[in-house]
C-alpha cells in the first residue's frame, strides 16, 4: 500500500505517519502484540504519570483504544462514501471521563488486542478505490489510507513516548 500523499492528510497526520515502517498491514499486524507486550512490562508503573497533569500509562492505553475506535469509524465511513462530515473529539474530556485508572493494564492490552484483531478484518478488505476515498473530519480533509496509516502511527507513536518518559 503506498503512503499517503500530503495532498490526502492535514499536517497534523505527517506526525503519526511518519512512524510508520515497512508493509504497514504487518506493521498494524506486529503491533497487535507489541503494544499489550508493552503495557505489561510497565505493569509496576501503571498508575504513574511523568507530570503533573499528564496522563498515567493506564490512562494512555485506554487514550490509544478510543482513537483507534473513533478513527476506524471515519475510516469506515468514509470507506462507504460518507458525505457528511464527521466531528472531532477532545482526547483529555475522554480520558477524564473513562475511568481508565479502575481498570488493569492487562485488560486494557487484552483489549486492545481483540479490538485490533477485529479491525484486521475491515483493513484487509479495503481496495485501492476505497483507499483513496476522502471524507471530512475535525474540519479537515483525510483519506481512507492516511487514516490506516495514522492508526498504525498513533500506536507507534505513544509507544515511543512510552519509552522515553515513563521507563
Amino acid at each position: 500500500m503506498n503512503r499517503p500523499q500530503p495532498e490526502e492528510c492535514p499536517e497534523w497526520a505527517q506526525n503519526y505517519i511518519k512512524h510508520v515502517q515497512g508493509d504497514l498491514i504487518e506493521f498494524l499486524v506486529q503491533q497487535t502484540d507489541t503494544w499489550p507486550e508493552q503495557l505489561e512490562s510497565l505493569q509496576e508503573r501503571a498508575d504513574y504519570a511523568y507530570a503533573p497533569g499528564k496522563w498515567t500509562v493506564k490512562e494512555m492505553a485506554g487514550h490509544v483504544i478510543d482513537t483507534e475506535r473513533i478513527l476506524v469509524y471515519r475510516l469506515t465511513a468514509f470507506a462507504r462514501a460518507e458525505k457528511a462530515a464527521l466531528p472531532g473529539f477532545e482526547e483529555d474530556d475522554y480520558v477524564k471521563n473513562a475511568r481508565f485508572k479502575e481498570r488493569t493494564l492487562q485488560s486494557l492490552g487484552e483489549e486492545f488486542a481483540l479490538l485490533r484483531k477485529a479491525n484486521l478484518y475491515l483493513f484487509r478488505s479495503l481496495n485501492e478505490y476505497e483507499l483513496n476515498h476522502i471524507g471530512t473530519a475535525s474540519g479537515r480533509r483525510i483519506s481512507v489510507r492516511a487514516i490506516l496509516h495514522v492508526i498504525a502511527g498513533h500506536v507507534a507513536h505513544h509507544s515511543q513516548i512510552l519509552k522515553e518518559r515513563y521507563l
